[in-house]
């Protein structure tokens, strides 16, 4: 996702940002579109295939320090992404807050053997089919996963609190948990042993499901 960038004045910091963030679920796309439509948020990216790769040594270092290093592919873009808390911890718990550094990665074969190589091995890959918007102050995502629905916006609290009370988001229907997160709910609730978050390994979970339905 395009972060929301902070003011800086070195080239570090250009790379890194304050990515402060809210998701919600979403039950009719349509309505969102035209919505977002409405409120003047201008589309960057039409719905574009994803694909996504979490790196970690063999006793999840990085997980205990809650940090992610990750390999996204996005349309023809491969992009490389660590993710760590912000000083001083979350700050507002209404919001997802983390710094991030990225970076458009040419080769990202040859970056993903170059993690193995240094112990850090894939342990979770999830897919969506992601669609962008954009405005002075922010961003909108509209993000299609194999499990469900859900939007994320991303920029300034006060800005997040106004689109969510524009867009008519209940608080019931908002969270700040990473789609890792929401996988694990998701397979607590169904009793499912997927292990990745991918089109192909959950549907071919609802054929069996389905077939052991039909059995009974």
């Amino acid at each position: 996702m395009v972060a929301f960038r902070t003011r800086f004045q070195t080239y570090t910091d250009a790379m890194q940002a304050a990515e402060i963030e809210l998701k919600f679920s979403v039950a009719d796309i349509r309505e969102l579109r035209s919505t977002a439509d409405a409120l003047g948020f201008k589309l960057v990216t039409d719905r574009t295939f994803e694909s996504n790769v979490l790196y970690d040594s063999s006793d999840r270092q990085l997980r205990t320090q809650r940090q992610i290093l990750r390999l996204r592919h996005y349309g023809n873009r491969c992009t490389v992404t660590h993710k760590r808390q912000a000083e001083g911890g979350d700050g507002d718990l209404r919001y997802k807050t983390r710094i991030e550094t990225e970076s458009v990665v040419e080769d990202c074969d040859a970056l993903a053997e170059i993690f193995i190589q240094l112990g850090y091995r894939p342990v979770f890959r999830y897919e969506k089919f992601r669609t962008e918007w954009a405005m002075d102050e922010g961003h909108l995502v509209l993000d299609e996963t194999p499990i469900g629905v859900w939007a994320e916006l991303e920029g300034q609290p006060a800005w997040i609190d106004a689109m969510l009370e524009k867009l008519c988001i209940a608080p019931e229907l908002r969270t700040i948990q990473s789609y890792g997160s929401l996988f694990l709910r998701w397979k607590e609730e169904t009793g499912s042993a997927v292990e990745n978050l991918t089109f192909d390994e959950i549907a071919a979970y609802a054929e069996v499901s389905t077939l052991a339905v039909v059995a009974h």
